[in-house]
This record gives structure tokens, sequence and C-alpha cells, in this order.
């Protein structure tokens, strides 16, 4: 029972000591972020705590009074809630848990409390003034008005329609109508006219806004004109030219500043065009790049603005005319006394213009890069080469200050320190002939006439031989003889025209005068094998059709393309106009015809060699024959086949070839009829001999006892069985 008591009076005591650990109060806002948020003030109490905002912000769920649990404080945009809230003078920006006010553009204020403004107009002339510069230009008044200024322009000033640039210069009297090449050229004095109408109207303050028409619309009226000029004929004079660019250059720096956007692009079947500008108060900085057309430029706006006063914008232009390149195809005067004379020159990209509203591009700071589309794909090579030039105002090409940074078969990048009008140009210069292909065409034609020579003087005289084959042997040597001699004597002798002309004419006869001898060949050998007797053919058809034949065809050709007969590298015909078919088309039908008979003899021949009785002596000579023929036109004909590249560019490997064959022809020919021909090797053993036994010259060769002359004879005919043909 005393142990009951005691246990009683524990617990007792253990109850008391807890019951006095709950009456202390835990105080929530010890941890405000955890318990309210950032943006929120935590108040403590009596077994609770509560939130409350902090200024600026709000309870999402809109009581005052909130637990962590039961919402949280957001932004409040006093903007939205209170748009005059700045007053009506300023602007108002959101920030969190604040706001903060600005005074619009023109305005100003001297309160320190960025929300409480009270907000003044600001004289911006006044403070120009103060601080002594010039806002409005040299020859602009500033005005100050509600919230900003305005500049007003004298007369011969304009700060084209934008009242808060500065007042630039206009030139109006570069518009000048009525003077120069501009009567003589229709439409150009309507362009100029109109141009300075609308530039007077621009530049006086009393015509400010009454009927003027817009930039864009006054760029298309411009574009629209320039196309009545050029579309009915080129220009014919380079003074004309020099007046349409400056013209166009003119009116696009004024036509630019006015224009909507800050790009424009325009275009006619005559022109293209893009015009970029930028506005501001300050300098416009950065690249630019423009295309036109078949052209592109890339600059800076630092090289488009300049140096010199900012007029509040920039401006930079590329314009490219379509057709204008026939027109100025011929003014190389300054490239021609700086060149070679035998230097040639052409037009072989559009014709462009760059303008930018700096007003000093005579030496830029940083040159301009300008890319031009080649006329026709064309690579570079040792006689052509590209190169960048400029149209000067003495209507003329030069190059200075252009040169070319790069070019390909299409594109050519020109890099300038000035602007103007430019254009890619195409020198054709005189190649210097290789010394190797000289020496071996000088050795090698050397060899072949003295071959032919001695042919010549074979045919001639060795009587052994004479026939109707040996007279067209002779003849065909004489030919190609004569035809060897020119080339090598005047195939590169351009000057004077008239010799050079006579030097193609003569090679074109004696070249074809070859091929119609090898054609009297062919005829000749088919009937030696087909007709038995009477096989010969009477010498003065043989020279009607041997050189009657080739002159007609040549006379033709001289009186229906005179122009044709040299080029300015070579005295052959030229390949432009079709001439030069007046001897390919000849040659290809004598060859076929050759070939016709060759195969009809060899069929011939292998019949008759199969026949009971043939006659074997004169089958195996004619069968020689047609070997002999038949290789000669393969030599002849192979060596025009590379004739045909031999005037071109770039065919140094077929010149070669081509010279190598010709060299043969000579050397062929006398060894095939001359050195193996048992015949003419007796001939000239019995010449020796009596070279080198001249007593003996009498008796061997002055002979008239007709006894001997017959025995001759019949030695002849043994030994080629057709001394009758």
């Amino acid at each position: 029972m005393g142990y009951k008591k005691e246990l009683f009076i524990l617990g007792f005591a253990c109850l008391l000591l807890k019951c006095n650990k709950c009456a202390d109060n835990i105080n929530e806002c010890d941890d405000v972020q955890q318990a309210c948020g950032s943006n929120a003030d935590c108040f403590n109490t009596a077994g609770s705590y509560f939130c409350q905002c902090k200024d600026g912000f709000e309870n999402k769920y809109g009581k005052p009074n909130f637990t962590g649990a039961h919402g949280f404080c957001i932004d409040i945009n006093e903007c939205n809630k209170n748009p005059t809230i700045c007053g009506r003078l300023a602007h108002c920006k959101n920030q969190m848990g604040s706001y903060m006010c600005s005074c619009s553009y023109g305005y100003d204020t001297n309160a320190t409390n960025s929300t409480t403004m009270n907000c003044k107009e600001k004289d911006e002339c006044e403070e120009a003034a103060t601080k002594g510069e010039k806002i409005c230009g040299d020859q602009g008044t500033c005005r100050n008005v509600d919230g900003k200024y305005w500049c007003e322009c004298a007369n011969g000033y304009s700060n084209y329609g934008n009242k808060q640039t500065p007042c630039s210069r206009l030139n109006c009297d570069g518009f000048s109508a009525g003077k120069g090449p501009a009567l003589s050229l229709g439409g150009l004095a309507e362009i100029e006219s109109m141009m300075r109408n609308s530039c007077l109207a621009l530049s006086s303050p009393t015509a400010a806004g009454e009927g003027k028409p817009d930039g864009n619309t006054l760029l298309e009226k411009l574009l629209t004109a320039t196309e009545q000029v050029l579309s009915p004929r080129p220009l014919t004079d380079s003074q004309s030219v020099t007046r349409l660019l400056g013209t166009l250059e003119r009116s696009i720096l004024l036509i630019g500043p006015q224009l909507k956007g800050n790009s424009t692009n325009m275009g006619t079947t005559e022109t293209d065009v893009q015009i970029k500008v930028q506005r501001g108060k300050t300098r416009p900085t950065g690249p630019v790049h423009l295309t036109s057309g078949n052209a592109s430029l890339s600059t800076d706006w630092e090289t488009a603005a300049g140096t010199g006063t900012y007029p509040g914008f920039a401006m930079a232009a590329l314009l490219s005319y379509k057709k204008l390149e026939g027109s100025v195809n011929g003014s190389f005067e300054e490239l021609e006394e700086k060149g070679s004379p035998e230097t040639s020159f052409q037009v072989f990209s559009k014709v462009v213009s760059v303008v930018v509203s700096n007003p000093f591009t005579q030496n830029l700071s940083r040159s301009v890069s300008i890319t031009l589309r080649h006329l026709q794909d064309t690579e570079e090579s040792p006689g052509l080469l590209y190169m960048c030039a400029y149209w000067k105002e003495s209507g003329a090409w030069s190059t200075d200050g252009c040169f070319q940074q790069q070019s390909n078969k299409t594109h050519t990048v020109c890099v300038c320190n000035h602007l103007s009008s430019f254009a890619v140009l195409m020198a054709l210069y005189p190649i210097e002939p290789s010394f190797e292909l000289e020496l071996v065409t000088k050795i090698g034609l050397g060899i072949s006439l003295l071959c032919l020579a001695l042919s010549i003087f074979t045919f001639k005289f060795c009587r052994s031989i004479q026939g109707t084959r040996t007279t067209i042997h002779l003849h065909l040597c004489i030919c190609l003889f004569m035809a060897d001699l020119f080339f090598l004597a005047g195939i590169s002798q351009v000057k004077p025209e008239a010799g050079c002309r006579f030097v193609a004419a003569m090679l074109h006869f004696f070249f074809l005068a070859v091929f119609t001898w090898m054609l009297l060949e062919g005829v000749q050998l088919y009937r030696m094998v087909v007709l038995v007797f009477n096989a010969t053919i009477r010498p003065l058809y043989m020279y009607v059709t041997g050189y009657g034949t080739p002159l007609v065809i040549v006379l033709i050709s001289a009186v229906s393309r005179p122009n044709g007969y040299g080029t300015e590298h070579h005295c052959w015909l030229s390949l432009e106009d079709g001439l030069i078919w007046s001897f390919f088309g000849p040659v290809c039908f004598i060859i076929l015809v050759n070939v016709v008979f060759f195969i009809f003899t060899v069929w011939k021949l292998a019949q008759k060699f199969s026949s009971l009785n043939p006659d074997l002596s004169k089958l195996h000579k004619i069968r020689a024959f047609t070997v002999t023929a038949v290789a000669q036109m393969c030599i002849l004909g192979l060596m025009w086949v590379f004739g045909a590249f031999l005037f071109q560019e770039g065919t140094a490997v077929m010149a070669y070839i081509f010279t190598i064959l010709n060299s043969l022809q000579g050397t062929l020919i006398f060894i095939m009829h001359c050195l193996l021909s048992k015949q003419v090797r007796e001939e000239y053993a019995l010449l020796l001999s009596c070279i080198c036994t001249p007593q003996k010259r009498y008796s061997d060769f002055s002979s008239t006892n007709p006894s001997s002359s017959q025995s001759q004879g019949s030695r002849s005919g043994q030994h080629t069985g057709e001394s009758p043909i």
C-alpha cells in the first residue's frame, strides 16, 4: 500500500513537468522564407502566425493575411493597373515590386524620384547651341516644337523629308538638260528635266509636300525612262554613255534617301537596281551586301556614310545595266596606249554602277569588292586574262585603282579604292610561239622541202618512169612543196594585212590542190585495174581538175568571205564565220571518194589474183601502187585531223603532231616513189656514175641513135610494164 502512494506521487510529478513544456510558444517566423516566401513579412501569434505581402506585391488569392499553405505573393504591375501613374509626358516601366517612370523623347525632369515624374519639354535647339553643335547643319535652322525639334533648310538644301536630320546641299545643276549629248540622245533630256524638277521641289522650302512623288514612285519613273532610252538602239558614242551613267548615278543619289523602306529592289528589261538605306542619329556600322542582276557588292556602312558631316542617313546602291556592254565595247584607248599594240580588249561582263551617300569616293579608306559574272564561261589562259576596269568621265575604260582579286571561268572579283561604273574586260595577248615548236617546224619542213625537191627533180627528169602516175606525183609534189614553203615562210606573218591574206589564200589553194591530185591518183589506179586498154588520162583534163577545182573554190570563198582570210595570230582561214569549211568540206569529200576507189581497186585486184592466168608482174606493181597511195592518203588525211585544231588556243600537242605529219609527207613520197623504185635507183646510180666519171657523160646521155632510144624505151617498158600509161 505504501508503494502505491509513492508511485502516484511520482506520476503526478511527471505530468506536471510535461504540461510545463507545452506552455512554451513556438515562433514559426524564425524561418520566414519557408513560412511566407521572400516577398512577404511574417507575423507570429500565440500558437500560430500569418503573412502579409510587402509593398508592390499582393496575395495571389486576394486575402491580405494568409499562411504559407494558403497563398503566396506576386508582383503588382502598377503600369497596367494605372496607365497614367507617370503622367502624360512620361512612360511607365514595371519592375519587381515597383515601377519606374521616364520622360518621353523631347522632355526632361529634375526629379530624383523615378516614380514621381514632373516632365517638362526639353529644348534640343538650345541645348545644341549651348554645346556648340549644329544639329541641323550649316544651312539649317532649328525650331523647337512640342516634344521634338525640326530642321528648316535654306533654299538649295534638304533633309529629304526627315525634319530631324541635318540639311544637305542639293546640286540640282547636275541635271542640266539642254546641252551636250543629251540633245542627240532621245529621252536623256527628259530624264534630266524630270530629275531637275524633283530636285528643285525638294530643295525649295515653299514647295515641301506639294505634288512631290515619293522615292519609290520616282525610282520607277527613272528606270522606265531609262528603258525608253536604251531599248531602241545601242548608244553610239562614248560621251553619250558618260552622260547617261552620270545622270543615273546622281538620280539614285537623290532618290535613295526618299525611299520608304530600308531595302528596295526594282528592275526593267534594261536595268536592275538594289538600294539600301540606314537612318538614325548615329552613323551606321557593319557590313552591307548588295546584289543586282549579274553582279554583287560587298562593302560596309562606314564606307557608305563617309567621314564628313553625317546627314542622318547612309545609302548604298548597285545599278546593273543588262545590255550596255555593246555600247562600251570599243573605248580602250587608254589601255591600248599602255599595253602592247597587238593586245586586244573586249567587255566581258555587264556594266554596273556603285553609288553611296559618301560624297568623297575618289580615294576610299577601305576598298569595295565587286563580283561580276562573265558573259561566257571561259577560263583564263596564257593569252587570255581578265581585267577589272572602270568608266572614266573622258569616255574610256581605265584600270587605275582597281585590280582583280580572284577569277574563275564564270566570275571575277574586283577590288577598287574608288567608285564609278565597272566591268570586267577580257584582254587577249599574242601568244609567243614556243622555241621548241619553231625548231621542230623549221627542221621538219626543211627536210620535207628537200625531199619534195628531190622528188620533183626525179619525176621530171627520170625517163624510165614517165607516165600518167608520174605526172600526177610530179604535180602533187609541186603543190605540197609550195604549200609547205608558204607555211614555213608566212603562217605567222600577220602584218601587213594584205600580205597575210595572200599567204592564207595560197595555203588554201595549194593544200586543196594536193588533195585534188591525190583524188586523181585514186581515179588513175581504178582505171588501171578496171580498164585494160586506154587507161591514161589526158593531161589537159588532169590540169583542169588538179588546179581548176581548187582555184574555183578559193575564188568563191574570197569573194563571199574576203575578211575570212587571215586572223589576228595566223595567216590561215578564220574559224569564226564558217570559211574553214571551204577547205575541210572538199577535203572530207575527196577522202571519202578515194576510200571508195581504193576499196573497189583492192576488190578487183583480189579477183584478178584469183583468175586462171593472172599477169602477176603487173598485178604486183598495181598492188604496190595502191598500198603507197593508201599510205599517202592516210598520212595526209591524219595530218589535217590534227590540223583542224592547230589554230585554236591550248593546242600545243596538236601543233607538234601536225608539224611531224606534215614533215613526213615529203619524206614519205621520196622514200616510196623514189628510193623504193628499182628504176629510179638505177637512174640515180647512172647519174652518180656520170658525175664521178664526166668523160662518159656524152656517150651515156647524149646519144641520138634511134636504136639506142628504142632500146631504152624497151627497157623502160620491161621495168614498169606501163610505159604507155
